[in-house]
């Protein structure tokens, strides 16, 4: 596989780890879009929610817990986003499933509608 989340999660192209287990990944976000911003990456390698296994699923929910149980360790004791983008039309660029997760700062909304 050419993925980049699979090779930092190998240990082939280095990150800024923040946590990691048996299931997941948190590493550091290198295109940062707040002053907190990282990526939860399951281990197991699989592009969106629609090639989801029953695994996977369970994973997700595990990674979730786990965001939540890590918040004042990552700083973000004040509140974060989480989103998942799925397809390039949603802004996908890694076809691996991932989680980011933002906060630091106060968050806006954009208005994602055609002007």
């Amino acid at each position: 596989m050419d993925c980049i989340f699979c090779k930092i999660i190998k240990g082939e192209i280095p990150s800024k780890k923040h946590y990691e287990d048996d299931r997941m990944l948190i590493f550091e976000d290198v295109s940062p879009k707040a002053n907190l911003h990282y990526l939860a990456v399951p281990k197991h390698h699989y592009a969106t929610i629609d090639n989801m296994n029953e695994q996977d699923q369970e994973d997700i929910g595990y990674i979730l817990k786990k965001i939540a149980d890590l918040k004042d360790m990552l700083g973000l004791t004040n509140g974060y986003r989480l989103t998942i983008n799925q397809g390039e039309s949603a802004g996908q660029t890694v076809h691996h499933l991932h989680i980011h997760i933002m906060g630091g700062q106060n968050l806006g909304w954009t208005d994602f509608r055609k002007q």
